[in-house]
């Protein structure tokens, strides 16, 4: 692959051998990192390249939805969707948006850090719930840490798998096929973990009994970086609006399967909902077709869909002295 980003390009010889994408972004505002591009070279796959550089599977596919995701070919741009607008949710500890499948770590201020510096937040894709085994919605805390878990499937999981002809055994001891991986996060959600995988490309999907995966490299760093007793919200924002100098920017993701019918009845009551607060402190002017045609089209990238600008500040009384 071959790297664009602000107008340079950089060469990344060996997929495997690229660094670590940047997954911590300076608190400055409601809007976080670049969308970037990056070309292909002939055996790229999409899983391949969302991994590299901190995706998941399906935020991919749908930021480039021509491109094939096996065969994607010799230089073939693709969109790195690697922007986000926060979700409206308190800039603290641990922020999962559902529909987007994506994780947000607001990282504490550092020991010893001059006082105004800028706090970091970090963002991780990972895996959710199938509609049958939902993700729970709500918040919680990270109840324990759990280095090298065995994992204990439930019998409904192991007769699901049965059926299958695939016999799991009672309790599935730690190593390189279980499928929690290395780390794990447990949750006051009963039965509920933040984990790795043993199945990496399969994160960005709907794939879980529930639990949310992350890629190995990530759960570690989210693992060593996260005390027990830190704050877990798990939200559903399907959309996320926000404003990046003077721009407002609409971000819009399908919404989870079982809220589709609703969410669909009520999506642009929903998108101006989100916008009307910024009315009291901005002159906003909208764009009502690139408005409707990011609700229509979901893509997951920050779109401007209008204009921003702050309001001057009512004139101050002027009292005379008698």
């Amino acid at each position: 692959m071959r790297l664009r980003l602000l107008g340079c390009w950089w060469s990344v010889l060996v997929m495997a051998a690229a660094p670590a994408w940047a997954r911590n972004y300076p608190l400055t505002g409601e809007v976080i990192g670049e969308v970037t591009l990056t070309t292909t070279v002939r055996n790229d796959t999409i899983a391949d390249i969302a991994r590299t550089y901190g995706q998941g599977y399906n935020e991919m596919r749908r930021a480039n939805p021509n491109v094939d995701p096996w065969l994607t070919g010799e230089d073939t741009e693709i969109l790195i969707p690697s922007q986000y607008v926060l979700p409206k949710a308190p800039h603290e500890g641990i922020i999962i948006n559902i529909p987007e499948m994506r994780l947000y770590h607001y990282l504490p201020a550092a020991k010893g850090a001059v006082k105004g510096a800028l706090r970091q937040v970090a963002t991780y894709p990972i895996s959710i719930g199938r509609q049958d085994w939902s993700t729970p919605h709500g918040a919680t805390k990270v109840m324990s840490k759990i280095k090298d878990p065995s994992w204990t499937p439930p019998e409904s999981i192991r007769q699901e798998h049965a059926k299958e002809g695939d016999i799991l055994p009672v309790v599935v001891p730690a190593g390189p096929l279980n499928p929690l991986g290395q780390y794990a996060l447990r949750l006051g959600f009963a039965g509920y973990l933040i984990h790795g995988t043993d199945k990496p490309y399969g994160i960005g999907m709907r794939v879980t009994h529930g639990c949310m995966r992350m890629y190995p490299n990530d759960i570690e760093t989210v693992f060593k970086s996260v005390p027990v007793g830190t704050t877990v919200r798990l939200v559903n924002e399907p959309f996320k609006v926000g404003i990046l100098t003077g721009r407002l920017l609409l971000e819009a993701h399908p919404a989870l399967d079982e809220d589709a019918a609703k969410v669909t009845a009520t999506q642009f009551t929903a998108v101006l909902a989100l916008i009307l607060p910024y009315t009291e402190k901005h002159l906003v002017s909208l764009d009502w077709q690139m408005l409707r045609r990011t609700v229509y089209r979901k893509d997951g990238l920050p779109t401007q869909i209008g204009t921003a600008t702050p309001l001057a500040p009512p004139p101050t009384a002027l009292t005379l002295n008698p």
